[in-house]
């Protein structure tokens, strides 16, 4: 029992993280409709731009706290997303207001690779390292209901906890405030939001900067964990499953949808894995996305499309 908690844990731990990188996906197409394959690229960009701005900044002004540098890294980060995200919607989007949601798709497609070119050209291309104090070392609890207690990663623990706070302010967010109700609006149909006074430019910048910064948070715990790196890109494949199952339009399916992918990965590579060889961990996300596609390609908290004709 204990082991299989471990293993529960673990994967529910992954699951938030998977969710926080799908809930860029479902800002964007919340507010403006297409699905935006750029947020993988946005990912990295500010994983990027932390990194080296958390090592260039103590050196331009001579400070030692590591902290310190991190914070401003952290902002200075944040504040090159928001730039990004006016660019994108001064240059592209601007332009393509009522265009076509493949149109739209394609121009996220030039974003990724503009994106990916430029983090290069201004940060590098080295495997860089984030330390933002996240402890790494295992604990154990529930000593007094195991023998020996249920180890838990407290790097995942600090991760899934940050993931979870930003989850929930972006639930808020969108529930509660009247920028959020707008960004809904949008969502459902641009010319009858335009026609009532909603500034369509407006509310697409606001969007792109709140997936902004849910990518800095997400490319900040992933390069902890991981290093960052160019193959931070391939995250955002790993969210798409995510999405596929909890809905393109619902944020709390994009938590549903992660952690029960986090865990059906973990228990069916532990459980299942040895009997066929190992691997299922690679694919399990995406049989369970084709059959969801299949039989309910909404999702499990999508908007069902209904067409009267």
């Amino acid at each position: 029992m204990a082991f299989f908690l471990e293993t529960l844990f673990g994967g529910l731990m992954a699951g938030m993280l998977y969710s926080l990188v799908a809930l860029g996906f479902v800002l964007i197409f919340k507010a403006s409709g297409v699905f935006n394959f750029a947020q993988g690229a946005m990912v990295l960009f500010a994983a990027l731009a932390m990194a080296r701005f958390a090592e260039w900044l103590p050196q331009w002004f001579g400070f030692e706290s590591q902290l310190l540098a991190n914070v401003l890294a952290f902002i200075v980060a944040g504040a090159c997303m928001f730039v990004v995200a006016w660019l994108i919607e001064r240059l592209v989007l601007r332009h393509l207001v009522n265009q076509e949601a493949a149109t739209l798709l394609m121009a996220t497609l030039g974003i990724t690779y503009f994106l990916d070119g430029a983090g290069q050209t201004l940060f590098g291309s080295d495997i860089y390292r984030i330390d933002i104090g996240m402890p790494k070392d295992p604990i154990f609890i529930l000593d007094g209901m195991f023998e020996g207690g249920i180890l838990i990663n407290k790097e995942d623990l600090y991760a899934a906890a940050i993931a979870a706070a930003l989850v929930i302010l972006l639930s808020l967010f969108f529930q509660k405030t009247s920028t959020g109700r707008a960004l809904r609006a949008v969502a459902d149909d641009h010319q009858a939001a335009q026609s009532i006074g909603i500034p369509l430019n407006r509310i697409w910048v606001i969007v792109w900067c709140v997936a902004g910064v849910v990518a800095l948070v997400a490319g900040m715990i992933w390069g902890s964990k991981l290093g960052v790196q160019f193959s931070l890109t391939t995250v955002a494949l790993r969210a798409l499953p995510v999405i596929i199952l909890g809905g393109l339009t619902s944020v709390p399916g994009a938590i549903i949808g992660g952690l029960i992918i986090g865990v059906g990965e973990k228990l069916s590579e532990v459980y299942i894995g040895p009997m066929v060889g190992g691997g299922i961990e690679i694919w399990f996300a995406y049989v369970l996305a084709l059959v969801f596609l299949l039989f309910r390609p909404q999702g499990l908290f999508g908007e069902k499309i209904i067409d009267r004709v």
